[in-house]
């Protein structure tokens, strides 16, 4: 007769227990066929934002008014601007700049606002109020009015836009890392900890950090595909990257105007990748949450 391993135990055929973190993200990506197509989608983009600058086609800054305004041909995929320039190489270029500004951002926000929100939900009292009322103040804002003032002041420099998607996305850790840290901070584990011997700051990052990943990761997902939106609407209306460098938004609101005289190509591909890029993010929201989620280990 064969026995029955008791819930919440892995086993030896449990592909968590052969492979260790590698399983457990094999074994994620593996049980959802979404979010494994959502984890190639992004592996492709990064590997385009690596190594598309160094194999593209034609140079992305070089003009051509022979070539304006060319439709999509085997020569040029995705047609020409009004400058005779490559729109495919120029797409291509600008996902290593779209990336590295989302990825800074969130990754600041990310390393700022969840210390803050960690220790007000667990410590409370003063600091709760203080780091609250900073979340409030920011939130109170429109977050892309913000975003514009703040480049609008400092100028719209890559470290501006950098710094202003920085500070947009700040409250949303903070109020995650709040509420999680608050709901835990009287969890019998912790009390366990305490009995333990441990110091309130060993707790807060030994074990009620890891417990707030999951929901964190998802708001990291969601934010690296606002954070793309953010620079590409700065760009749009001339506050974010400074032509002639490759940039989505960039890309977009210059095929704008051609739109009405049919040049369609001009700002539908630069649109549609920056739509999947924003799209394969808040797929992968899911994905982050199982793999850092330590109940789903077990």
């Amino acid at each position: 007769m064969n026995a029955t391993p008791a819930a919440g135990v892995t086993t030896a055929a449990d592909p968590r227990a052969t492979g260790g973190s590698i399983g457990h993200v094999r074994h994620v990506l593996s049980d959802n066929p979404v979010t494994l197509i959502a984890a190639a989608m992004f592996c492709a983009f990064v590997l385009v934002a690596l190594v598309g600058p160094y194999v593209v086609p034609h140079d992305p800054l070089a003009s051509n008014a022979g070539s304006a305004l060319q439709p999509p041909s085997a020569q040029h995929w995705f047609g020409t601007d009004a400058l005779g320039r490559d729109i495919f190489s120029r797409v291509v270029v600008a996902t290593r700049l779209d990336l590295g500004i989302a990825f800074t951002a969130v990754l600041m926000s990310f390393a700022i606002g969840m210390p803050l929100g960690l220790a007000a939900g667990f410590f409370g009292g003063w600091w709760d109020r203080i780091v609250s009322r900073l979340a409030d103040t920011i939130m109170a804002f429109p977050l892309f009015v913000l975003a514009m003032g703040i480049v609008a002041a400092l100028g719209n420099t890559v470290g501006n836009i950098i710094l202003a998607t920085a500070v947009i996305n700040l409250p949303f850790y903070i109020r995650v890392a709040r509420a999680e840290a608050n709901v835990r901070r009287s969890a019998g584990w912790v009390e366990a900890a305490r009995l333990a011997g441990n110091r309130e700051a060993r707790i807060l990052v030994r074990h009620v950090f890891p417990n707030t990943l999951p929901p964190a990761m998802v708001q990291v997902s969601l934010n690296m595909g606002w954070a793309i939106l953010n620079a590409a609407g700065l760009s749009f209306i001339g506050l974010g990257v400074r032509p002639p460098e490759p940039e989505w938004g960039i890309l977009v609101a210059e095929g704008a105007q051609f739109i009405v005289s049919g040049e369609w190509w001009v700002s539908l591909f630069p649109g549609l990748v920056l739509m999947l890029a924003v799209f394969t993010f808040n797929l992968l929201g899911d994905a982050l949450r199982d793999i850092f989620d330590p109940r789903r280990r077990t």
